[in-house]
């Protein structure tokens, strides 16, 4: 090791409270200092020499390796001096220069630490110290001039510079410091730093300046996060409505915004929008960017707390962008605390980072930039020559694939209410339409049913019972599922599954079915890919609710060969709006497999669009009747619905034809008729 730097950084502190874990910027002040030495090109390793356990473990996390300081080398009569040489003694070696960093100093910077090491380095100095240059009149309390003659005072411009330490570092040759037991000695230098740098904390007063000036100082850097939550007023809006002569609000946004969200949900990054206000405008904006909303919050930090628990997010990989007091709360608990410009001061003060653009002019797309900078740079997609294209996937003895006929599935899943009768009528159905195939959803209970959620009481057909219980009484055996393999197989019919867990990969196994179906909930659910994975059976891979970085792991582990993707959107019932159907042909030439749709949609119209845009296979939910009890039932197909949507696949694919153009038989005629000019 040549070059050290060591940072005192004791718990004790006269004018601040445990001031070295005082967030500037959102970051504790010992971690600041960390940080700007390991960024230094010339340092090779950085210490923090402290008695206190939660400043030893900001250290840590920010990079440093961590000395226990003794007691008799922490009180406030302690050098900086003895921490240091206390630290070398510990690590047991001398490097050649040792540097004394202080987290007094918010703002340094690395080139200007690398700079004082290289004098050292290069004979210039034997001790280095950060100054701040300063033209200043200086006065004793008797009114005699320091550094002027009052009676003929230059101007200021014509004195020669003087230099103010910072206390920011100072880089020392080991042997020296060890031979004269303080900083100073030798040949000795000043490495010029700028003023908004010299700022030292050593009152509570110092701490809200740095605070202040950190949104300004600090250099814009990558955000890296699994998650950014907006306020809506003030940061997708200026904070300003327009009412029309009803009543009815509008709002001014930037359509920037909207890219910027669809980068992030691309990247794999979740979003949310929360607001204290219940409008419908929020709603709207919301829909229109395609991330989920939580409106009419009274407290937004509990909330905050209790939506990152159950997303499963880790609060220090998560920002919170807002603009007034309000979201005081909900910065507090996540480790990029963002504001507008024009935020509230208070607001400014607890950020992390100030956005340069303000709310409704860009503020929302300047994060989302940041953001996906810091996110691995997504693999471009191969030429497309080069793109694996692959022929149709045997789903038995039905090849499904382009220029096959459409494989039609009529998802009965749990419509069939546990009932086997039920579900006889259900595939009757479904063969008498013409579909291929039907599909079921097989768990297990004990594993599937959340622990909260199993002895919650549900009304049920059959009476109270616990929702364990009731998943229970509907989930059905192997004797079921052997009736069921028979009726079918009579019928003429494919019979499937989406396995929610690994056992019932193995049960589905045990029953030999053609093909597994991966529901768009288990994307993310790497065992029971492996374990689909090991079967060797064709994969249906539905892709709801999942972001492309998601379906890339996926694809990962499931592979290509054997591989059928269904685009789908995983809202009951779908609203138009959110079908993005042209999905499809995204999905085809990323993966180069054949790709289906699985519609929740009311009405056809939609699942033909699928065809006409190349959908290789279609899944819809069937019931009896909408009205049934169950959770599925009000977004299925009935009897007539089915039959009608089967008929008209057929008819499109007759329509679509194979792109040659030529004269039909039944043109000649006319052409013979109404042509007036032949070549």
């Amino acid at each position: 090791m040549r070059v050290l730097a060591v940072v005192p950084a004791r718990g004790g502190s006269a004018g601040v409270p445990l001031k070295n874990l005082a967030p500037v910027g959102g970051v504790p002040l010992v971690a600041r200092a960390v940080r700007a030495c390991l960024r230094a090109e010339l340092v090779d390793e950085v210490v923090v020499s402290t008695d206190h356990a939660g400043i030893a473990e900001a250290a840590a996390q920010a990079g440093a390796r961590v000395v226990d300081r003794p007691a008799e080398l922490s009180g406030a009569t302690a050098s900086s001096e003895s921490a240091v040489l206390h630290a070398l003694d510990a690590l047991g070696e001398d490097p050649e220069i040792v540097v004394l960093v202080q987290c007094t100093s918010a703002f340094i910077d690395p080139e200007d630490l690398s700079a004082a090491v290289r004098k050292v380095l290069d004979g210039e100095a034997d001790a280095v110290f950060s100054g701040m240059p300063t033209h200043e009149f200086l006065w004793t309390t008797a009114g005699a001039g320091i550094n002027h003659d009052p009676a003929r005072r230059p101007r200021r411009q014509d004195l020669e510079a003087q230099f103010r330490e910072t206390g920011a570092f100072y880089v020392m040759r080991t042997a020296g410091l060890r031979e004269s037991g303080h900083r100073f000695f030798g040949d000795i230098s000043v490495q010029t730093v700028p003023s908004r740098h010299a700022v030292e904390v050593d009152t509570p007063e110092d701490l809200e300046i740095v605070r202040a000036l950190a949104p300004f100082v600090d250099a814009p850097e990558p955000i890296d996060v699994d998650a950014v939550i907006t306020d809506f007023d003030g940061v997708h809006t200026d904070d300003r409505a327009y009412v029309d002569s009803e009543g009815r609000e509008m709002v001014l946004v930037s359509r920037s915004d909207g890219m910027g969200v669809s980068l992030l949900l691309r990247a794999g990054v979740k979003v949310l929008v929360m607001s204290t206000e219940h409008n419908p405008v929020v709603a709207a904006r919301a829909r229109k960017l395609g991330v989920p909303v939580l409106q009419g919050l009274a407290e937004k930090r509990t909330v905050l707390r209790d939506w990152l628990t159950i997303e499963g997010l880790d609060p220090a990989r998560v920002a919170y962008v807002g603009n007034d007091v309000n979201d005081l709360g909900p910065m507090a608990e996540v480790g990029w605390p963002v504001a507008v410009p024009d935020a509230h001061p208070r607001v400014r003060a607890a950020a992390r980072v100030v956005l340069s653009r303000a709310g409704g002019d860009g503020a929302v797309r300047e994060l989302c930039d940041r953001v996906v900078a810091a996110r691995p740079a997504p693999e471009e997609p191969a030429p497309e020559a080069a793109r694996p294209r692959f022929g149709p996937v045997r789903i038995g003895d039905v090849p499904v694939g382009d220029g096959e006929p459409v494989y039609v599935i009529g998802e009965i899943g749990i419509n069939h209410n546990g009932d086997l009768d039920l579900a006889r009528r259900l595939i009757d159905v479904a063969a008498d339409a013409g579909c291929q195939a039907v599909k079921f959803q097989k768990r297990t209970p004990s594993i599937c049913v959340p622990v909260e959620q199993r002895d919650q009481i549900r009304q049920t057909p059959w009476g109270e019972m616990t929702y364990l219980e009731y998943k229970e009484r509907t989930e059905f055996g192997h004797d079921e599922y052997r009736q069921i393999a028979k009726y079918c197989d009579e019928r003429g019919m494919h019979w499937f599954a989406s396995p929610w867990d690994v056992p019932s990969v193995h049960f589905l196994e045990e029953m030999d079915v053609p093909v597994h179906k991966v529901a768009s909930a288990s994307v993310s659910d790497h065992e029971l890919l492996r374990a689909l994975a090991a079967t060797g059976k064709p994969i249906i891979l539905s892709t709801g609710m999942s972001t492309l970085s998601e379906i890339d792991a996926a694809v990962r582990i499931l592979g290509t060969d054997n591989l059928i993707m269904m685009h789908a959107t995983s809202t009951y019932p779908l609203p138009p709006e959110e079908a993005n159907l042209r999905t499809i042909t995204t999905l085809k030439d990323r993966y180069g497999v054949p790709v289906g749709y699985s519609g929740h949609e009311r009405g056809l119209q939609i699942s033909l669009a699928a065809v006409t845009l190349g959908a290789v296979c279609v899944e819809r939910h069937i019931t009896l009747d909408r009205t049934m009890w169950g959770s599925d039932h009000a977004a299925s197909l009935e009897p007539a619905g089915l039959e009608h949507l089967v008929r008209d696949i057929r008819i499109i694919e007759q329509a679509l034809g194979d792109g040659v153009k030529r004269v039909f038989p039944g043109e000649q005629a006319p052409k013979a008729r109404l042509r007036r000019v032949t070549v």
